[in-house]
């Protein structure tokens, strides 16, 4: 059985807060009456909330309703950009997306989810929810199969036992051992496939990129309609260009100009 993450050691205050503050994020646009329903507070204290993030500059009141604000981005945008790394991820994200015609991304493992941090779409991409910010599964996805791959075999264990391994599609992963086989193979080959796992008659190729250490630092994949991607291309000339690819970041990592 999953272990469900504790709020325990959580302040109820916060924890109410970030309820709130995701709610708006879903829903764009709401007011007090419709939080405090949903999350099943008293109004008072949404609208105390509510108020003391609209000070802050969190939160914007639009007549009765209320919508994060653009402060969120500007937060979002200096996480991902005061990290050096990361920035040479969006141009090859890019050019991954023009290469294929098709989706491309790059993701990163934190407290055991994936979280795109760089997304494009080609001429002949189609369109998903998986936007930039957004925490998936790794599981059930091409790259997040890539990173646990190349994670140590304990901190897989810890991921599974905290998130489980639930049915995204009928396709996906969701007994431990088959998957620890499959990672083993992805290990192996360099490359991994996601075949309808995360969402129907999509398929998708991913790939780590490790620092110099060895360490993972996150995984681009490629993906697009199970109609496209098939046959030698989908398992051999995309996982090839990604593979390259990789090689000439980590090389670029590990002895920058």
């Amino acid at each position: 059985m999953p272990k469900t993450p504790t709020t325990t050691d959580n302040i109820k205050s916060v924890e109410t807060a970030f309820a709130i503050m995701e709610l708006l994020a879903e829903s764009q646009q709401t007011g007090v009456t419709d939080i405090a329903t949903e999350l099943e507070l008293a109004k008072s204290t949404v609208h105390n909330h509510l108020t003391t993030l609209k000070n802050l500059d969190y939160v914007v009141r639009e007549g009765e309703k209320y919508r994060l604000s653009w402060r969120f981005l500007k937060l979002g945008e200096e996480i991902r950009d005061n990290h050096p790394k990361y920035r040479l991820f969006q141009r090859h994200t890019e050019n991954l997306a023009s290469h294929f015609e098709e989706r491309a991304q790059f993701i990163v493992e934190e407290n055991g989810k994936g979280v795109y941090l760089f997304r494009e779409t080609g001429t002949h991409a189609v369109r998903t929810d998986s936007g930039v910010g957004k925490r998936i599964f790794l599981h059930s996805t091409a790259a997040g199969k890539a990173i646990l791959a190349h994670l140590p075999e304990s901190r897989v264990h810890d991921i599974i036992e905290t998130w489980g391994l639930p049915p995204v599609t009928s396709y996906t992963i969701t007994d431990r051992e088959e998957l620890l086989t499959e990672l083993g193979t992805i290990k192996e080959q360099g490359c991994a496939f996601n075949r309808e796992e995360n969402l129907e008659r999509l398929n998708a190729v991913g790939v780590p990129v490790r620092d110099p250490d060895g360490g993972v630092i996150g995984a681009m994949s490629v993906s697009g309609p199970s109609h496209r991607l098939k046959g030698q291309y989908f398992e051999q000339e995309i996982p090839d260009f990604l593979l390259g690819l990789a090689n000439e970041i980590e090389l670029n990592l590990a002895y920058p100009r």
